[in-house]
Order: C-alpha cells, then structure tokens, then sequence
C-alpha cells in the first residue's frame, strides 16, 4: 500500500538544510534554472511537514545496550520518481547487488550504521531492539533531500547540476538514521538549541558510521558531512564541516557556510525552528575538539561519552547547549573518572566554542 510522505506521523529531518534550498531557489542563472526548481520543490516539501517537525518528539522504550546484537534487516525500495512510499521492492537482506548505485548504496549504508551501532555501543539497530532497516531510493523528480520520517530512509536523485545522488554520502545515510537514534533513546525537541543538538547529535554518528566503515582514525578523518553530494559546478567539499564550521563551501550560486563556530557567532532567528541546522556547528566543533585532543578512534572515547549522554535518560526534551555541555562532562567522569584525559578534553572543547558548563 502506497502512502505519501505528508500522511506520516512522527519526525521529519531532512539533510539539506532550508537556508541552502532558499539560496538554490532564488538562482535567476539560466545554468542552474533546474536546480532552482528542484529547490524550491523541496522547499514546499519541507513546509508540508516543518510543524509536524517541530512537535515534541513521543519516546518509545529506550533501546538498552544488547550483550550480543542481531544481524540487520534490510528492505530497499523503488519509488520510480515518484512521491509515494515506499515503492517497489528491490533489495533485501541478504540478495544480492541489483547494480543500481543507489538502491546498492543504500543498502551498504544501512548495514553499515547498523554495524557501528552493534559493534561500538552494542546496540541492536536504531531502537536498540532490532528495528528493520528501511530506504526508498529515486523519490520524486530531481529532488534535493533525503530523510528520516520516523520510520524509513528517503532518498532523492539530486537536480544534477548542484546536488547528485544523496546516496552517494555515507555521512548523509549515517546522519539521517541517527535521527532515529534520537528518536527512541534522546526524545530532544526539534527546535532552538535542542534542535540544534538533535542536528549535531546526528553530524556526530554520521560521521562515526563513515569513519569505522573506512577505519579512519581522528587525524585521517575528513570530518564533512555530506561529501561528494555537490556536483563539478559547485566551489564546495560539503554540507558542513565538524572541524571548521563555516567552511564547507564558498559559492556564487551557494553562496558562503554560514555555520558559526562558537557562541561569539550565535545565529537568533526564527527560520529553520530556531537555527537547527545553523547553530549544530558549535557542539559539531565539541565533538571534534574531543576526538581530536584524545586521538585514535573518534568511536571509542568520545563517542561513548556523546553516546551515553544520548540514552543515559538525562536529556530534557528542551537541553539547552550549556546543560548538553554538563551531561557530556558528567558522562566522561562517570565512564573514565574526574580529572580524566577524557574528562579534562571535554571540559576543554566547551570552553573553546563559548559555551559554559
């Protein structure tokens, strides 16, 4: 049975954020008028369901570490460009490749989340209880997104002249199931400064679940979210960057990253809920600034501590980025102890973007 994407209950949070659609948008470049009519298309997608959105998140059980994980369950769709979920079938666990690179793409980045989430925190799927792992690849015409709609992944093509295939990002694929995560352990609001945390909580996976699927250490890691999305055409690495807020791109049709990198640059507004996508770069910079003074693996450490401040059960619906800040702290005394290597580069990375503890 079909359904369209407006009749979902629950969270939608798409990867693109509406800042950058509404720049692609108002292109009046005849080499980008395709471009400008995907974005304002997915603009009025993202409008459809920005209340629901921004809604308080309803928990389900918090997913509990598992002493042995199961295997994935994975289901891939076809929507064949159209709006209606979730298509077709034509991939599951265990097939083999279709030789579709998004249908196959998708498939890889589920399995690939599922075995970060098994492997470093022991848990068994985005619910920690084993939930099936589902994506529709080709939604809609040219459309510049991909999603988490409270219950699947969704994927669009791209408009081929900013953005290509959204599949093709393993951080996108990692950011996007992470809302999930959140979701069912961390139940944060989807506006103002939660949101902000909700958006960087899933920067963080994301490029957790890009890193152990290549073995990159601290140091070898990119640290962008959304690399390779943006065509030849476009004077940019990606979406976003961790490790230097504001940089990701500097275009004339994009126009300049306008992440802050610290308190100092705290963007007040009311567009996006509150700046979510915007602001995620200051505790995106903490994470960084953690992993990157403890060194080794991103996914040891610090991302226990970001982990275990997600589902300890701590976290208010509405946390601000100071009370994020102490949880991470206590999070990184209770798992490695007071005065702590962890502890002590904790402590540091929130002083450095401005934000007290």
């Amino acid at each position: 049975m079909h359904r369209s994407v407006d009749h979902f209950s629950g969270v939608h949070c798409s990867i693109v954020p509406p800042y950058l659609l509404r720049r692609i948008a108002a292109q009046q470049d005849p080499g980008f008028s395709g471009a400008a009519e995907a974005a304002r298309k997915a603009l009025l997608h993202t409008k459809g369901f920005q209340a629901a959105r921004a809604e308080p998140v309803p928990l389900a059980a918090p997913g509990m570490r598992s002493l042995k994980p199961g295997t994935p369950d994975r289901t891939i769709y076809d929507a064949r460009s159209l709006e209606q979920l979730p298509g077709s079938l034509v991939r599951k666990e265990g097939t083999p490749p279709t030789g579709d690179p998004a249908a196959d793409e998708a498939y890889d980045g589920l399995g690939d989340t599922h075995r970060l989430y098994a492997d470093a925190f022991g848990r068994d799927s985005i619910d920690g209880q084993g939930l099936p792992l589902e994506a529709t690849v080709h939604y809609g015409k040219r459309y510049d997104n991909a999603f988490w709609d409270g219950r699947q992944m969704v994927f669009g093509d791209g408009d081929g002249e900013v953005f290509g295939r959204f599949t093709k990002s393993l951080s996108v694929i990692g950011h996007e199931l992470a809302h999930g995560v959140t979701q069912y352990s961390g139940g944060l609001n989807y506006r103002n400064q939660a949101g902000a945390l909700n958006e960087s909580l899933s920067d963080v996976f994301g490029a957790l679940v890009e890193q152990y699927a290549k073995e990159q250490s601290t140091a070898e890691a990119s640290w962008l979210i959304g690399e390779g999305l943006f065509t030849e055409q476009v004077q940019g690495t990606a979406l976003r960057s961790m490790k230097a807020p504001g940089t990701a791109y500097d275009d004339d049709v994009l126009g300049k990253d306008p992440q802050p990198d610290s308190m100092d640059g705290y963007v007040h507004t009311s567009a996006d809920n509150g700046g979510v996508h915007i602001n995620s770069g200051i505790p995106n910079r903490a994470f960084c600034l953690v992993a990157t003074a403890l060194g080794g693996n991103a996914w040891d450490a610090p991302a226990q501590i970001w982990y275990d401040t997600l589902t300890g059960g701590t976290l208010k619906p509405n946390a601000t980025f100071g009370a994020f800040a102490r949880a991470t702290a206590a999070s990184a005394t209770e798992l490695f102890g007071a005065g702590s290597p962890a502890h002590d580069a904790v402590r540091a990375a929130w002083d450095t973007v401005k934000v007290k503890l």
